[in-house]
């Protein structure tokens, strides 16, 4: 079983960048394909990004290229979701998502598609 923990979400205004974070549990994290995913009130959970087990391969949804990126550090066993240029449209929970058993350059872009799912942390952006 894999703990996925999130954090460094908050409270931004339109334009600020924030960083949130999530820490994995297991020493295996650099076979795991990542995910960023985001659910805002009365909306379906969405894509934001994702990075291969390699690193090697990103994918992001239309609605953050540009200004968001995703990236990973696995000596910390660590992905990051840098967001730059924040709008209200922003605001969702954010959760973070590891996929194992598959392809080093394999990046998931459909929820059903990961294994493991982290509690989720808030951002808020304020125009």
């Amino acid at each position: 079983q894999v703990t996925l923990l999130e954090y460094g979400g908050g409270l931004g205004q339109a334009g600020a960048s924030l960083r949130v974070s999530c820490a994995a549990s297991t020493r295996t994290f650099s076979r795991y394909a990542m995910g960023w995913f985001r659910q805002a009130p009365g909306k379906e959970r969405e894509f934001v990004a994702g990075i291969s087990a390699s690193g090697g391969s990103l994918q992001y949804a239309d609605s953050v290229k540009g200004r968001f990126t995703i990236s990973r550090d696995n000596a910390r066993i660590t992905v990051y979701l840098q967001m730059n240029n924040l709008k209200p449209e922003d605001t969702a929970v954010y959760y973070c998502a590891g996929s194992t058993g598959r392809s080093s350059g394999y990046v998931g872009v459909i929820a059903s598609e990961y294994d493991y799912w982290g509690q989720g942390t808030q951002v808020t952006v304020s125009s």
